[in-house]
């Protein structure tokens, strides 16, 4: 969420704001050139267009600055490398912000695509609210206000003259809202309202970190106003496993749907749904959240309806949202020390075809066999690119395309030409052993081929994860084994039903907090580690982001 806003911050850019630029651009093109591996070796020779001299980086040898960091040695190095050799995002001039480059949201664009329909499978029209929201109306709802202020960022100035009142830009919506929605509602007939937006927000954040963390970013975010409590909760749940599906069939992240404890809590909402992530580095991130926010801003807000028996009623509401931080949570979910790996469903780019030949005379005939076969990939509505350019040697693609993890790449050459087939590379599957030579060319061949592979890389770059995830969450029966789960970097869970303040304790002991009681609950009797009274479920306790 977001703080006041400092004019010196603003328009004074740190020196570490500045710099990263050009250290983005230099690991960008050197970065991708690490070393190609001994099956590649024969393209690494090789030149797209005999005219054109290689760089000196795609050689061999010479200078390796700049490469990615290994992601067993440095997470968050290699997290932030990923994003500037595979042309996510860049640093913006403000300490804070980041500027997402076409690559980073066309995958953005995939994730509207999909909850887009989805929303409107379920009732809901998209509109759009304004930017800057009265600081009274934050005022309104106590909790709201106690929440988000160290996050605000405040506008007291414009058009030369100071405002009679401050302005908050957007930190969510929840406020402004319910102001139009007393003006819409009046009666039982006006319900259910479901709206969603696609905007940017501000929360004004100390720490921040590209995608997970900062100053402004994306997002989507529902708000619904119902004739009673159970139509509410029906909506929030509806939409967390609305996300929750999404995260499991689109990106290949096995969440763990829940709610969230009082402590952590959306400030002004009764209840919190939320879909937690386990990253690569075992943290949890937050990826989604649905709230039940009962008549807390109705009642503020006096937002009110006259039911069927002509009693005046305030509405019941709920909220919800996804951001661009899921883009995050998909880098750092799926990747090794060669860069990016995204599920097929989600990548902008599925296959990419690299043409190799050595003399002139092989050119023409190698790219009228790359244009049929990319043609035929798209008209099967596959997405596909072609990087004829001749700028770079065969092997600097391979590491280009695997840093920017495109799930299949085809190698046309011209023995490929002669024999009618193409060489298949999967990008989860590193070396010879996720290499296919002799895939015939053949459209009604070639296409189920691909087809069948994608839907092989989606399912097990999800079950690589739930792997991952099951095998890092320790089952607990008492504080001295969570705390030894901690500091082994895993996630507890263990029965649960002791205070706020002892949840606090806990945070403040471990760094841990309580990511969310899981809707799947085991069964039995259960006895708080932390107590040793009753418990009737347990709780998931994790380092975050």
């Amino acid at each position: 969420m977001a703080s006041l806003l400092r004019l010196p911050s603003l328009l004074k850019p740190s020196a570490a704001a500045a710099r990263p630029s050009a250290l983005l651009r230099r690991r960008c093109r050197a970065g991708t050139a690490a070393s190609v591996s001994a099956s590649r070796s024969h393209a690494a020779a090789a030149t797209t267009g005999a005219a054109a001299p290689a760089p000196p980086e795609t050689r061999g040898g010479g200078d390796r600055e700049g490469q990615v960091t290994p992601r067993s040695v440095d997470f968050n190095a290699w997290y932030t490398d990923v994003i500037a050799a595979a042309e996510l995002a860049d640093y913006g001039p403000v300490r804070g912000t980041m500027v997402i480059r076409p690559y980073g949201y066309a995958i953005w664009e995939a994730i509207q695509d999909y909850l887009n329909v989805k929303f409107k499978e379920t009732g809901h029209s998209n509109m759009y609210f304004p930017q800057f929201i009265p600081y009274s109306f934050i005022e309104k709802e106590a909790s709201h206000v106690e929440g988000f202020s160290p996050e605000l960022a405040l506008v007291t100035i414009g058009g030369g003259k100071e405002l009679e009142e401050k302005l908050v830009v957007r930190p969510t919506s929840e406020t402004i809202v319910n102001h139009m929605f007393t003006k819409w509602i009046q009666s039982y007939r006006d319900l259910p309202l479901m709206i969603n937006q696609w905007a940017n927000v501000t929360r004004w954040e100390m720490r921040t970190k590209p995608f997970i963390r900062t100053l402004e970013f994306l997002w989507q975010e529902g708000h619904t106003a119902h004739a009673t409590l159970e139509e509410a909760e029906k909506e929030a749940m509806q939409m967390i496993d609305v996300y929750t599906k999404f995260a499991y069939e689109q990106a290949a992240i096995p969440v763990i749907p829940g709610r969230k404890s009082r402590v952590e809590t959306f400030a002004g909402a009764n209840r919190t749904y939320t879909i937690e992530a386990m990253m690569g580095d075992r943290k949890a991130l937050q990826a989604g959240t649905s709230h039940n926010l009962g008549q807390n801003f109705s009642r503020a807000f006096g937002t009110q309806f006259m039911d069927e028996n002509s009693q005046i009623e305030h509405v019941w509401q709920t909220s919800w949202a996804i951001s661009t931080r899921f883009v995050g949570g998909i880098i750092m979910t799926h990747g090794d020390d060669a860069g990016l790996m995204l599920p097929p469903n989600i990548a902008p780019i599925q296959v990419v075809i690299v043409p190799i030949w050595k003399k002139g005379d092989e050119k023409s005939a190698v790219m009228e066999a790359v244009s049929s076969v990319q043609n035929t990939l798209k008209e099967a509505g596959i997405r596909v690119k072609v990087d004829d350019s001749e700028l770079r040697t065969p092997g600097w693609k391979f590491n280009f395309y695997e840093m920017k993890g495109v799930p299949i790449r085809l190698e046309i050459g011209p023995r490929d030409v002669t024999n009618k087939s193409v060489v298949i590379s999967r990008r989860d599957i590193p070396g010879k052993q996720g290499k296919e030579f002799g895939v015939s060319m053949d459209p009604s061949i070639l296409v189920d081929h691909i087809k069948g592979r994608l839907v092989e890389i989606q399912a097990s770059l999800l079950q690589k994860a739930i792997a991952f995830r099951d095998s890092n969450i320790v089952d607990v029966s008492s504080y001295g084994e969570l705390k030894e789960a901690i500091a082994e970097g895993k996630w507890a869970r263990g029965p649960w039903s002791a205070s706020d303040a002892d949840e606090l304790k806990v945070k403040e002991e471990t760094s841990a907090t309580i990511r969310c009681f899981p809707f799947e609950q085991p069964e039995g009797a259960k006895k708080c580690f932390m107590t040793g009274n009753p418990a009737e479920e347990v709780a998931i306790f994790a380092k975050s982001y």
